[in-house]
Order: structure tokens, then C-alpha cells, then sequence
């Protein structure tokens, strides 16, 4: 299977230009709409930009740190994309502050005007960016052809983030296998030869990028492949036998006398420091939040009190940080007679207590209320929660809250979840919710406690949103 290599070839210069032009219109965009809220609230005084600074300077500002951080030379995660965009602006607007300051022209430029150029700018790139890479995704355009050596369960994975994810910007255009393809997603994807083969596929595809995702092959094998088609390609991404392990915030080191490289892998939420920001973070938020949402709770709370008898809240005493137990709120979303109902119907039913005691959980639940059903589908049963943060008991991401009972499931990992407080959401609610096994919500949790950043926190919050409204998984 043959690519067009002219096409191939120009590539990165079409998307760097086209992205280039893109930003700097989001720019220029995100300049005007400031200078018209400015003029607007603040009529007293009329603000004058020069035409060098608005239509050159300002953006150059920008570019430098949209360059800086690789945003035009580097494919990655979106998530990862929308957090270098974020610090672009960050420091273009400081950026801005120091040229007015050092120009002597700070005190006729209006900071209010700053201030918003560069938060509009971060919302306008990214907004941009989203629409056009998704776009491309989905029509399949301009897209990096890529090579998959492996077609194994890591394999699998990895053709799932790139066929999801817009922001690696990458087709597969076949495998390189020595034993059977993992079935499933992969089996769409020709199979061109077998790791032998690997220099022939490449130079007859003409394709520049290619991973390695056969985590099984010994490192005598690997280092002889890498070696074999490093002369022939521009990229090679490696995935080692490291699934699972949090290394979300790895710092890489190479010791070049030796030829080995040393994986440093930090526990983030270990740190005091990091704990006080996320602790910090988590009543900021909160308290805007509530106000925000308390039109919401009132609703819910009238449709609970209507829908059936009984007390509008729920309390059922989870494990916080330490092991201290702690009475987790909730809207009631079951019938107030529900710890009979449960022990009748796990006694009567051996099908639904083998589920209860696999998950703690029950997909069919006759206790759930009406109003319940759907509070459990949205996940709005658990806005009251906002409370516990509020009092210090939880954050609002964190580990999914558990009972007593669940803590000998987490295993030799206990200690991490017992180190922070549970959150209101987590990876756990964002990534399929009930429709994961333990053991992955385990894993899910032990992650998020080492990897922890508040760009994480961040991006767990705008991705549980869209995990409210599909719905999936949520029982």
C-alpha cells in the first residue's frame, strides 16, 4: 500500500503555514473584540493602538511562544496541545505588559484591554484549533501516514488514541506483524509484512513515521529494528512495556557513556506543595461554582421532594484521606427503604449479588426512583458533594469516593488512595464510568494520584461535562 510521497513531502509546511495564517487571524480577532469591550465599558476615555503594535507587534509577541512551545513543529495529545496554548498566552500577555512598559506607552494603554486579549486569545486558539483538527480528522485530510509495529493489545491501544485523538494528526496506513493481529480495531488495517520486513515496507510506502508498539520483543530484537529503520524515517515513537505505570510526569535523562536511559517518575500528590495548590484550586473553584449552580440545586431538590417521600439529601459514610470515614452527600436517588430492598433482593437473586459483589454496584436497580434514574444518568445526584469540598473532605477530582468494604480491592495500592482526598469526579467517571472493571478503576485511580497536575484537574473537569451529557456508563 503506496502513499502519495510529493504530497507527503510538503506536508508539515502546509499545516505549518495554514496554521500560522489561522492564528494569527484568531490573534488579530481576539485584539478587536478586546479593544471594542474596552472602548465600550469604559467610555470616559477612548483607547488609541498603534497600527504597528495591533496588526505586528502583539501577535509577533504570541508567535514567539506558540514556537516555543512546539505547538508548530510538534504532533501531541490535544489535552497536552490546549495546555502549551495556554502558556503561549500566559506569556505573550506578559509579554505585551513588558514591551508597553519598556516603550513607555503602559500608562495610554488600557490593561483591562490586555488582560482580555490574552485570555480571548487562549479561547480562540483553542477553539480554532479544535474545530480545524477534528475536521481534519474526520474528512481524513492532512494527516502524517504511520507505520504500526506491533498488533498486540498495546497496539490496540494505540490505534484507538490516534483514530480519537485530533491532535496526533496521524493515519495508519498498515501494521508489521510476526503473529496474529489483536482482533478488534486493528483488523480494518492491512497487515504489509512482518518486523523482517520492516525496511522494504518503508521504503515502498515512503511513510516518515513510524511506532513501535510490541512491547513483547526482548531489547536485543527492538534495538536491531530501531537501528535497522532510524536511517529511513524522520520520527520513531517506541512504546515500552510500561502500560499502566504513571508516567504522565516523566523526566528522561541519557547517560551517554553507558548508552542508558534513566526514567525519572515522580509521585505527584506526595509533594506538600502540590497538595496545598490543589487544595487551593479546589476552594476557589468551589465557591464560584456554587453560586453559579445553586439555581440548579434548588430545582433538583423541589423534583426530589415531589417525586417521593423522604429526605431530599442522601449520607453515606465513604473512606476520605487517612482512612477517615466521613458522610458523603448525594441527592437521594432511592426509595427510602432501600437497605431492605437491597438485602431481599441479594438473598433472592443470586445473578444480581454476584454483580453487587463484583462491583458494589447494580446495573438493573429496583430501589433507583424515578427522578433517581435520571439523576444517576447525569450524574447530578452527586452535586451535593460540592459541600463535602467545601467542609475539606473532598476535591473536586480526585479518586472515586469508596466504602470500607472496597479498600481490600485496591491491594498493594491502598497507600495512594488513602494519601488524598476522593473527588467528585475523576478519571474514573470520564473514562466509561461503570462500564470499566475494577481493576481499571483501581488503575485509573493510582494514576491520577501520581501524574496529578492542575492542568489535569483542568482537563478531567471540561471532559466530565461531556461525560454528564452522553451519559456512558453511568448507572
Amino acid at each position: 500500500m503506496g502513499i502519495d510521497k510529493n504530497n507527503s513531502r510538503y506536508l508539515n509546511t502546509i499545516l505549518l503555514l495554514l496554521f500560522i495564517f489561522l492564528d494569527y487571524v484568531m490573534l488579530v480577532s481576539a485584539e478587536g473584540v478586546a479593544f471594542y469591550l474596552r472602548n465600550i465599558f469604559f467610555k470616559s476615555s477612548y483607547l488609541h493602538i498603534s497600527w504597528l503594535n495591533f496588526w505586528l507587534v502583539f501577535p509577533a509577541l504570541f508567535f514567539v511562544f506558540l514556537h516555543l512551545e512546539q505547538l508548530y513543529s510538534r504532533r501531541m495529545p490535544f489535552y497536552k496541545e490546549v495546555e502549551r496554548i495556554f502558556h503561549s498566552c500566559c506569556y505573550g500577555t506578559l509579554a505585551v505588559i513588558f514591551v508597553l512598559y519598556v516603550a513607555r506607552i503602559a500608562a495610554t494603554t488600557s490593561r483591562f484591554f490586555v488582560v482580555v486579549f490574552g485570555v480571548l486569545a487562549f479561547i480562540f486558539l483553542t477553539i480554532l484549533r479544535y474545530i480545524v483538527k477534528h475536521y481534519f480528522l474526520r474528512k481524513q485530510l492532512l494527516l502524517a501516514p504511520v507505520v504500526i509495529i506491533g498488533a498486540g493489545k498495546t497496539a490496540e491501544l494505540l490505534a484507538k488514541a490516534i483514530g480519537e485523538d485530533a491532535g496526533l494528526g496521524y493515519k495508519i496506513i498498515g501494521l508489521l506483524e510476526d503473529n496474529k493481529v489483536q482482533p478488534g480495531i486493528l483488523e480494518k488495517y492491512p497487515v504489509l509484512g512482518t518486523f523482517a520486513d520492516a525496511e522494504k515496507v518503508i521504503q515502498k510506502t515512503g511513510v516518515k513515521q513510524v511506532f513501535i508498539a510490541a512491547p513483547g520483543m526482548d531489547e536485543h530484537q527492538l534495538g536491531r529494528l530501531i537501528y535497522r529503520i532510524q536511517p529511513l524515517v524522520k520520527n520513531i515513537g517506541v512504546i515500552p512495556n510500561l502500560v499502566g505505570v504513571p508516567t504522565g510526569s516523566v523526566e528522561v535523562e541519557s547517560m551517554f557513556n553507558e548508552r542508558l536511559t534513566l526514567l525519572r517518575l515522580k509521585n505527584n500528590l506526595a509533594r506538600p506543595l502540590n497538595r496545598y495548590v490543589k487544595t487551593v484550586f479546589d476552594y476557589t473553584l468551589t465557591l464560584v461554582g456554587t453560586i453559579c449552580i445553586s439555581p440548579v440545586l434548588l430545582l433538583i431538590a423541589a423534583w426530589i421532594y415531589y417525586d417521593s417521600p423522604g429526605p431530599i439529601i442522601f449520607k453515606h459514610m465513604r473512606v476520605g484521606k487517612n482512612g477517615q470515614l466521613f458522610p458523603c452527600y448525594k441527592f437521594r436517588s432511592m426509595c427510602v427503604d432501600a437497605k431492605e430492598k437491597l438485602a431481599e433482593l441479594l438473598a433472592n437473586d443470586p445473578a444480581a449479588r454476584e454483580e453487587w459483589e463484583r462491583d458494589f454496584k447494580l446495573k438493573n436497580d429496583p430501589r433507583i426512583t424515578k427522578s433517581g434514574a435520571f439523576l444517576r444518568k447525569t450524574s447530578l445526584d452527586e452535586l451535593p458533594q460540592i459541600f463535602n469540598v467545601l467542609k475539606g473532605e473532598m476535591s473536586l477530582v480526585g479518586p472515586r469516593p469508596i466504602i470500607q468494604e472496597e479498600l481490600e480491592r485496591y491491594g498493594e495500592f491502598v497507600q495512594d488512595y488513602l494519601m488524598v482526598k476522593p473527588g467528585i469526579t475523576g478519571m474514573w467517571q470520564v473514562s466509561g464510568r461503570s462500564d470499566t472493571t475494577y481493576g481499571e478503576r483501581v488503575q485509573m485511580d493510582v494514576w491520577y494520584v501520581r501524574n496529578w497536575s492542575v492542568w489535569l484537574d483542568v482537563m478531567l473537569l471540561w471532559r466530565t461535562i461531556k461525560a454528564v451529557f452522553t451519559g456512558k456508563g453511568a448507572y
